[in-house]
């Protein structure tokens, strides 16, 4: 064989690895999320199969020297990853399945294990044996082996950085998951192919699975994550978040993950809608004095639902957002009804604060998935945020995993805040896991609101309302773990946290089963 296709081989295989490998994120991510706690075990698998791979190559090349064996396996790969868009979502749930049935505890990581495990160790072990195969055929003398294994490894890294960027910043986000595991499933097939010409043997079937591949590229075929919800109006991918809409009779429904938590609910009819953004509506009357403007920074503006409902029931207030993915600016202005002289900034809420003016208010309700930014729960954070509030002003957390487990997120969150906030509240929202943070510069912000609700008028919706989020007020005193930007776990306690929300509705479910049922 000529070294220039030994080397496109490695080429074109490393940025094949790479390229399933970020597909293996997208993957998981809708149902297990994409915190590094998940990222740990994709790479870690991923690194345990090329291992293999790399062992498995090298003693069959030894044995038996023979290009065809690699490119057979080549092929195999490619049928294998092609089939992930299909197989993939199944796999995910029937093992997820299996996992809640046997395990107590540590569901998503056991679960997201197990998946990463079934649907790509195989393919990568049969990928990680190309370099030992492709060194053992290059090597023809010992003059040059050095400068022969040096380039075949330098191909292979510099197509696993293209692997690397190509997924992130253009497949995924242009033509989503499943097609960019067909496009580098079809680069694979296309080098057995083109192998398999010069060889004159197995023409036939490398080019049927290229052409199958090639087909699937531009079928119009339904890969939806949900795909037993009929519900859904959109569902796509953005460079940093799984989106799904969801249309039904009395609202709409936002989220970013299959299996866990809804982002947001916009009421088609308006008015409160019994989610975490009402009991929010507390703030205006914590912050500034009667009747003067209120303005309103929002760091995690999603589709906008609290922004609109403050700006319905408080019209002396303005209202702007941070949000970090374009796409869900663009689903809040098309499904949300998001006003457009909401001005939205596309960015890091930290990185914006670094330049904004003060406020009033100051929302943070960042999430990545299900967990909160670690940039955006530590202790520099919220000094961070206090700096950009007015003299009266006062920050709103929303908390969205609550437990009542000591030294959780929840607790360190809190913790963290009360080093920052002297005067800092919470209450629980009934009906779901949120847990609602008022952070005030003074304990008095706290009395006046109380006759602030007192003075509404007995016809306002909003006074039955916040007179209990206000008897459900508990103050807070901190004195545990506190977050640093050197320190923050919050992958870890949030996965903590959500493992002992879904132990806790299964056992009130009477396990999976009933729980489906």
């Amino acid at each position: 064989m000529k070294r220039p296709f030994l080397y496109a081989t490695a080429f074109f295989s490393g940025m094949s690895i790479m390229a399933i490998e970020m597909g293996a994120s997208r993957l998981l991510t809708p149902y297990f999320s994409s915190s590094q706690v998940i990222w740990t075990i994709i790479i870690g698998i991923i690194m345990i199969a090329m291992a293999i791979g790399n062992i498995y190559g090298g003693r069959t090349a030894d044995k038996n020297p023979d290009p065809a064996r690699l490119y057979r396996r080549l092929l195999i790969a490619a049928i294998w990853t092609a089939a992930l868009p299909f197989a993939g979502r199944y796999v995910l749930l029937g093992v997820t399945y299996l996992v809640v049935k046997v395990v107590h505890q540590n569901y998503l990581v056991f679960a997201s294990f197990f998946s990463c495990l079934v649907l790509f160790v195989f393919p990568l072990i049969l990928l990680g044996t190309v370099t030992p195969s492709l060194i053992k055929y290059a090597t023809d003398n010992l003059t040059e082996n050095g400068k022969t294994v040096g380039t075949i490894e330098a191909c292979g890294t510099i197509g696993s950085i293209l692997g690397t960027f190509l997924p992130t910043f253009v497949t995924i986000p242009s033509f989503g998951t499943a097609v960019t595991f067909y496009i580098f499933a079809g680069i694979l097939a296309l080098l057995s192919l083109i192998f398999f010409v010069t060889q004159k043997k197995h023409i036939v079937m490398a080019a049927g699975v290229l052409g199958l591949i090639v087909v699937l590229i531009f079928a119009p075929v339904n890969y939806s994550f949900a795909f037993w919800d009929d519900k859904i109006i959109y569902e796509g991918e953005s460079m940093y978040n799984y989106l799904r809409v969801e249309d039904e009779p009395e609202q709409i429904i936002f989220s970013t993950n299959v299996l866990v938590g809804v982002q947001s609910v916009y009421r088609k009819e308006g008015g409160l809608a019994g989610m975490y953004y009402d009991y929010q509506l507390l703030a205006p009357l914590l912050a500034g004095e009667v009747d003067d403007p209120l303005s309103l920074l929002v760091l995690g503006m999603g589709t906008g639902t609290y922004a609109k409902t403050a700006l319905e029931y408080f019209p002396n207030m303005t209202a702007e957002g941070v949000e970090i993915d374009q796409k869900i600016v663009d689903l809040s202005r098309q499904y949300f009804e998001m006003p457009e002289d909401i001005p939205v900034a596309v960015e890091d809420g930290r990185a914006f604060l670094r330049n904004a003016g003060t406020y009033d208010i100051i929302m943070v309700d960042a999430y990545q998935d299900i967990t909160i930014p670690f940039q955006m729960s530590t202790i520099e954070f919220f000094e961070m945020v206090k700096e950009h509030l007015s003299p009266n002003g006062m920050m709103l957390v929303n908390l969205n995993m609550r437990t009542d487990t000591e030294g959780g997120i929840n607790d360190c969150l809190i913790n963290t805040i009360c080093k920052v906030f002297p005067a800092v509240a919470t209450v629980d929202v009934i009906g779901n896991t949120n847990r609602e943070l008022f952070a005030c510069q003074s304990m008095e912000a706290f009395d006046k609101c109380r006759e602030r609700v007192a003075a509404l008028p007995e016809t306002s919706p909003l006074k039955s309302h916040l007179t209990y989020v206000l008897d459900n007020l508990e103050m807070q005193t901190g004195g545990g773990r506190v977050l640093t930007d050197d320190k923050a776990p919050v992958e870890i306690l949030g996965m903590d946290a959500l493992d002992k929300i879904i132990q806790d509705t299964l056992e009130a479910s009477g396990g999976i089963d009933g729980l489906l049922s």
